[in-house]
């Protein structure tokens, strides 16, 4: 059977390399500061729907990812590795948006694409670590959903079969479609990018991303395939409410990178001493008794 899959991506910045500009005056995580990479589980996600693609002939996987004109470059990242297709959700009104925000904004894009299939994204984004977006675009969409899923073992007969992680061990479900499923990062690993691929699609763009004098305008005119979907909030018939900051009840305080330093540490010998002086340490600080 052909399947309408969509896979949610997100442009994180590397949190393995967090500076004193990581924040924003307003709270926000300022994404201009740090390097921007594809969010791990979101490409375990990716792989995913590829392999799902592979099984049912007709299929198509279209990725959906939210954030500046500059996040196209996500789509592409999935183009280059067997995607069909992509849109990016760009407009200030989105900018700042929480859990709460960023999955009514997915969730009315995928509302305006229709008839989905199946909604594969990330278990949870490395800038956030809440794994809640998933989740709730299921529930704002009002469709079934299976989290922290290791594989998806087949898709037949309008049902999902899959192998997901659970506290000491692993369980198979079946689910109906359409379907939300949210994977693990120790889900099987993307798969590389495909020259051939890459170079038909390297030019693909947003219209955000070209300017005027780009030279990529030209060759975009005569391969349609090299145009991303670019929708605002407007285009989606969004609520601004809804969106970005207005429609994001909570806000980041601070960001910080914790390094353990060497004068942190301590070493002890097996001596009664050093056993009832680390025991009393404990204690008095309350980390036990």
């Amino acid at each position: 059977m052909s399947l309408k899959i969509i896979v949610l991506a997100k442009q994180v910045p590397d949190t393995r390399n967090v500076g004193k500009d990581a924040m924003t005056a307003e709270g926000t995580v300022n994404r201009a500061a740090l390097p921007a990479i594809f969010n791990p589980e979101d490409l375990n996600a990716l792989e995913q729907a590829l392999r799902i693609k592979e099984q049912n002939p007709g299929t198509t996987v279209g990725l959906l990812t939210m954030g500046p004109p500059r996040a196209g470059e996500i789509i592409r990242e999935g183009l280059y590795r067997g995607a069909d297709t992509g849109w990016l959700l760009t407009d200030r009104l989105f900018a700042g948006a929480d859990t709460l925000a960023t999955s009514y904004a997915l969730a009315t894009a995928i509302k305006k694409i229709g008839d989905v299939d199946l909604v594969i994204g990330g278990r949870q984004a490395i800038d956030g670590d809440t794994a809640q977006v998933g989740p709730q675009v299921a529930q704002k969409l009002g469709l079934n959903q299976v989290t922290y899923a290791e594989e998806i073992l087949k898709i037949e007969n309008g049902k999902a079969t899959i192998r997901r992680m659970i506290d000491g061990g692993v369980e198979v479900v079946e689910a109906p479609l359409p379907l939300v499923v949210t994977v693990n990062g120790s889900a099987a690993e993307c798969r590389p990018q495909n020259a051939k691929l890459v170079m038909k699609y390297k030019y693909a763009a947003c219209p955000l991303e070209v300017a005027e004098d780009d030279a990529r305008k030209g060759l975009r005119t005569g391969r349609p395939y090299l145009n991303l979907t670019q929708w605002s909030v407007a285009d989606v018939d969004g609520d601004p409410n809804q969106c970005g900051m207005s429609g994001s009840p909570t806000k980041v305080k601070e960001v910080q990178s914790i390094a353990f330093q060497a004068k942190e540490s301590k070493s002890l010998t097996g001596a009664d001493a050093d056993i009832d002086g680390l025991i009393k340490e404990l204690l008095n600080d309350k980390i036990i008794g």
